[in-house]
């Protein structure tokens, strides 16, 4: 597969948060020959090294096969986050979609699959010390996030038993941010009305504290490089990804300078499920019951494995996103474009 020009990666959800990131480390690897970008909807940005071309996985016309023959390695982003309200046109786009990507990848015998999954593939577990790899991937049943990301470590589970040839990894990574994924992720999370300039600190009353809300993040470029380093590794399995320390409302009130009031899970919940029933919030209560059982994660196997480190703080990452939703950040995508409300 391989030649003296270099490797030839197909990337699936190339144009999104994490897409934008793993095309543009890849275009900018020596060791890639030609990265060919999978997405709805051909962007207006043209990385070194870089071809495009339209896929819709959700399709059952999607063929795959031609898009991935001839590759050393298939690294699959793509995920639909909406509607929250119809979860079987999201199990068809992010379980199915992903399922033609496994099955089009053995037809036409990728050695290597590198698969985007999640920390919230996990079951819940400990807020007060980190879990490895080892940790069950059961999800939260009840979000249909959760419930995706779980059922598809199971297709793999299967997928490996009949593709021993295959090498197969699983990157978890914490919740990921960029500024130019700022947008986007206001668009998807709080609604297409929720003004950016809001995310002032000075324009917060208080910070609501709420109990077992404490989650890790980390910035989507160096989600990207442990993509990278995965791609060119001979390593296979999961690898979790995060950047220290935890964000809780402690560290977000002492970045912010913003006070923090107790604010009990049902109070919390019954105000993100009024609003999500009224379909003035994408996020759905079922999503912010997962987030509260999410276990922290331990990053040993990714730093001694892949010798992945991450290069920002959780401080920095949140900082840098804040200043993007301020200013309506967003990239040369669709699914990244910019915009300012408010």
């Amino acid at each position: 597969m391989s030649s003296a020009a270099g490797s030839r990666i197909v990337v699936t959800g190339a144009t999104g948060n994490v897409g934008t990131s793993v095309v543009r480390l890849l275009s900018e690897d020596p060791a890639v020959g030609s990265v060919l970008g999978l997405a709805r909807r051909i962007p207006d940005w043209s990385p070194p090294k870089t071809e495009w071309a339209a896929v819709d996985l959700s399709s059952q016309q999607a063929d795959l096969v031609p898009e991935f023959t001839g590759a050393d390695a298939v690294v699959h982003l793509a995920w639909a986050f909406q509607p929250t309200h119809d979860p079987a046109a999201t199990w068809r786009t992010n379980v199915l979609g992903s399922i033609r990507v496994f099955e089009a990848a053995a037809e036409a015998g990728v050695p290597a699959l590198v698969h985007a999954s999640s920390v919230g593939a996990y079951s819940p577990g400990p807020k007060d010390h980190a879990v490895d790899e080892s940790w069950p991937t059961h999800g939260w049943p009840d979000a249909a996030y959760c419930r995706e990301k779980a059922y598809l470590e199971r297709a793999l589970d299967a997928f490996e038993r009949e593709h021993p040839a295959t090498r197969v990894v699983r990157m978890r990574p914490a919740f990921l941010f960029k500024r130019e994924s700022a947008s986007e992720q206001r668009r998807i999370f709080g609604g297409r009305f929720l003004p950016g300039p809001l995310a002032r600190p000075d324009l917060l009353p208080f910070l609501p504290d709420v109990p077992g809300l404490r989650v890790q993040a980390l910035h989507t470029d160096d989600a990207a490089n442990a993509y990278r380093l995965a791609v060119h590794s001979d390593v296979r399995g999961a690898f979790n990804l995060a950047a220290e320390p935890p964000v809780d409302a402690q560290l977000l009130g002492e970045m912010l300078g913003t006070r923090r009031v107790r604010l009990p899970r049902t109070a919390a919940r019954s105000a993100i499920a009024a609003a999500w029933g009224l379909h003035l919030l994408p996020a759905s209560p079922h999503l912010f019951d997962a987030v509260l059982r999410l276990p922290l994660m331990d990053c040993t196997r990714a730093r001694a494995e892949l010798g992945w480190r991450p290069v920002r703080g959780s401080t920095e990452v949140l900082e840098e996103f804040l200043r993007g939703l301020q200013q309506g950040a967003g990239a040369r995508t669709e699914p990244l474009r910019g915009r300012k409300v408010g």
